[in-house]
């Protein structure tokens, strides 16, 4: 059975630091590619960054270039976002997600990060 597990979630002060980790497992990720994706209140689910898994290549959404950083550990098979000076603004539940083509296809059950002013 395919599983995505994250976890990091929290609450912290406007300004502070989180890091979200992603694990996989049931199946090897390899070659999928893996994102983040977030969805306040009332909002509907936005994208906040990718990567490929195999040269590693990153792209990010406007609102949290600069501050979110996205990684993989290839041995661990886990990805992470390390989120930096955080607004209340980024209040939400990260999801992960992998796809090999086109959409993801899996994702994980999400974790929640709450920023304080």
């Amino acid at each position: 059975q395919v599983q995505l597990v994250e976890s990091g979630g929290g609450l912290v002060q406007a300004g502070g630091s989180l890091r979200l980790s992603c694990a996989a497992s049931g199946r090897t990720f390899s070659g999928y590619a893996k994102g983040w994706f977030r969805q306040a209140p009332g909002k509907e689910r936005e994208f906040v960054a990718t990567i490929t898994w195999s040269a590693g290549s990153t792209a990010y959404a406007d609102s949290v270039k600069g501050r979110f950083t996205i990684s993989r550990d290839k041995a661990k098979n886990t990805v992470y976002l390390q989120m930096n000076s955080l607004k209340p603004e980024d209040t939400a539940i990260y999801y992960c997600a992998a796809k090999q083509f086109g959409t993801y296809d899996y994702w994980g059950q999400g974790t929640q990060v709450t920023v304080s002013s």
